[in-house]
């Protein structure tokens, strides 16, 4: 018995329709995933070399600090304050808005935690009046845009509550290498880049200054990808070796 019009044109709406859902909860699901689970981000700059690489994409972990409006799509001014709050520890990186952009998300190191005092002197990061110890270890090497081979003096920086990270000096009597005293702010935090000599972050009053704790995003944990930019997009054949293998997967510290 042959089918009608009209049971065609059902069938039809109804796999319409089931596809308009399907779609509509898979955004749903991974919009709520990436507002209070996981967001995506990638590094555009070079501030957290030898850390992080121009290149690299990481997920953030949005529920480590808890939530605020800029967790939200479009920093939907739906959250007041900040909720389930918990304080970052001293060495996190974290991606945070602005202070006087919430558009531009940055990528930082916390280095100094409501109350504390931050000095620099030549080119030795100082806590709470105490400098923070710094290891000599063997040169960061790197080529530059011309494919030279550089190197920068490299160390291990030991920060007061254990936490080791590396850190690259061009120089220790840059613009940022001697600064004034810096008390932070309660509810803020101060912020530097890993690349000492080449970090736009809180050494820089007019520019980031303290970070207010309702701007933070959430914590870098993991690398998921990192390319060297190397080929572009449509260069398939390429991608094999423009590929970071080595850092896929790597955690964030």
């Amino acid at each position: 018995m042959a089918e009608n019009g009209t049971d065609k044109k059902g069938r039809k709406d109804d796999t319409l329709w089931d596809t308009i859902k399907t779609v509509f909860y898979a955004v749903l699901v991974a919009l709520l995933v990436r507002t209070f689970a996981y967001e995506p981000f990638n590094i555009p700059s070079g501030s957290m070399i030898p850390t992080l690489l121009v290149g690299d994409y990481l997920f953030v972990s949005k529920y480590s600090y808890g939530y605020s409006r800029y967790s939200l799509p479009w920093g939907l001014p739906l959250i007041p304050g900040r909720i389930f709050y918990e304080e970052p520890e001293r060495g996190d990186i974290a991606v945070f808005k602005h202070p006087r952009h919430p558009s531009s998300d940055y990528i930082k190191r916390i280095i100094g935690l409501p109350g504390d005092t931050i000095q620099v002197t030549d080119g030795v990061l100082h806590i709470n009046g105490e400098p923070v110890e710094r290891r000599r270890i063997d040169d960061y090497v790197f080529h530059d845009d011309n494919g030279n081979v550089q190197r920068v003096k490299q160390y291990v920086e030991t920060l007061p509550n254990g936490v080791k990270h590396r850190i690259i000096e061009e120089t220790d009597s840059g613009s940022l290498d001697d600064t004034r005293k810096y008390q932070v702010p309660k509810g803020h935090f101060f912020m530097m880049g890993d690349n000492r000599d080449n970090s736009l972050d809180s050494r820089v009053l007019a520019g980031v200054g303290y970070v207010p704790k309702q701007n933070l995003v959430g914590e870098a944990q993991v690398l998921f990808f990192s390319t060297n930019g190397d080929a572009a997009l449509w260069e398939v054949w390429n991608w094999p070796f423009a590929i970071r293998w080595n850092r896929l997967f790597d955690t964030v510290s």
